[in-house]
């Protein structure tokens, strides 16, 4: 063993139940980590039942479980309560908390990977659990934690909104969850517009339902597919639909797996992001890898994540995300040309490069922690 070697406990709480965008970056950068020499990975959950857990993980990575309800355990850590180090995570250098919340520690330095703040800039489009995390990072940062963010959008909010040191928040990028082209047909035919993600305020789907009315009268075929769990939006979202009498040409799929979201994207026309606020966002890299053009919004990170290669318009605007679909759609240069560049702009993203600097990360934590 390297006499180096970063010893890192992971929160893989994330991995349970049916994985969203934070599940597929938990899983993404353990894998990635556990592929380096200079790491050694463990992970923990603490949730009531914890070892649910377990199962997700690979075999060669050590697993401890807490059996405490999770909103309970965070409570007590905003208060600087906690268990022992030890008993939570066992004895590492480095506690990495990857979503929003990191227990107190003593010998150890702990990370905490903010997603986004849309707690703190849109609280109405949150759940009560959404808005408790900014009370978390700020106990986290209290007691010496560093942040990761997934984007230098969301690491500037988190400086303006947390108040945290600029020196103790870092963006590191996400990688990219596998999109293998698919040996069998989609759930849908083709042609459709493909939106992915829980249905939740945020995600503004009503406004990609008034987009597709005004679409759909000159293409009879077309068709809207939203893919993802319901969730606190969805009655919003039947109202749409059924105001613009469109029950026959959306289609909500609910929770997909892995092959089947990646058979949507390869079989999708184009990709709707529609988003009122991201902190990354993965569905437009994954179209871009399944070559899918992407029409977007300018929405927090999203013009970061995807540079050049999405067609992006203004939140909350029908009309103009209605004529970004139709070019993309319809205009073969424009859809080449959002193709090839999307190509371009998925090859620089990888979770090696994910993990690379996020041990960084890790290394600056620990020597801080030791001086």
């Amino acid at each position: 063993m390297r006499r180096d070697r970063l010893a890192v406990a992971l929160d893989v709480l994330p991995l349970v139940g049916q994985p969203s965008g934070v599940g597929a970056a938990c899983r993404g950068l353990l894998e990635a980590l556990v592929a380096r020499e200079d790491v050694a990975v463990s992970a923990y959950a603490v949730a009531r039942q914890p070892f649910v857990a377990h199962r997700e993980l690979p075999r060669s990575v050590p697993f401890r479980g807490t059996p405490l309800p999770t909103r309970l355990a965070q409570a007590g850590w905003r208060r600087g309560l906690s268990l022992p180090a030890g008993l939570l995570t066992g004895r590492v250098d480095v506690v990495h908390g990857t979503n929003f919340s990191v227990p107190p520690l003593t010998r150890a330095a702990g990370v905490v990977t903010v997603h986004d703040l849309t707690a703190v800039r849109y609280p109405e489009l949150c759940t009560a659990a959404s808005r408790s995390y900014p009370s978390l990072v700020r106990a986290a940062l209290s007691r010496g934690a560093h942040v990761h963010v997934p984007s230098e959008f969301v690491r500037q909010e988190v400086i303006e909104l947390l108040g945290a040191p600029p020196e103790r928040v870092r963006a590191v990028h996400w990688g990219v969850p596998s999109v293998d082209e698919p040996t069998a047909q989609p759930a849908v035919r083709p042609p459709y517009v493909l939106a992915l993600g829980t249905v939740e305020p945020r995600k503004d789907y009503p406004t990609l339902v008034e987009a597709f009315y005004e679409l759909s009268e000159g293409w009879p075929e077309l068709r809207l597919v939203l893919a993802g769990s319901d969730g606190w939006g969805t009655g919003a979202l039947t109202e749409t639909i059924t105001k613009r009498r469109l029950e026959d040409r959306v289609l909500r799929l609910g929770y997909v797996n892995e092959a089947e979201r990646s058979a949507l994207l390869w079989g999708a026309s184009v990709l709707a992001y529609p988003s009122l606020y991201e902190g990354f966002g993965f569905p437009p890299l994954e179209s871009m890898a399944a070559g899918v053009p992407v029409v977007a919004t300018r929405a927090g990170g999203v013009p970061e994540i995807v540079g050049e290669a999405a067609t992006l318009v203004e939140p909350g605007d029908a009309e103009e995300l209605c004529q970004a679909l139709a070019a993309a759609l319809a205009d073969s240069e424009v859809r080449q040309g959002l193709v090839a560049a999307g190509h371009r702009r998925v090859a620089e993203f990888s979770w090696e490069k994910t993990a690379e600097q996020m041990t960084e990360l890790y290394r600056s934590a620990r020597a801080e922690k030791a001086s």
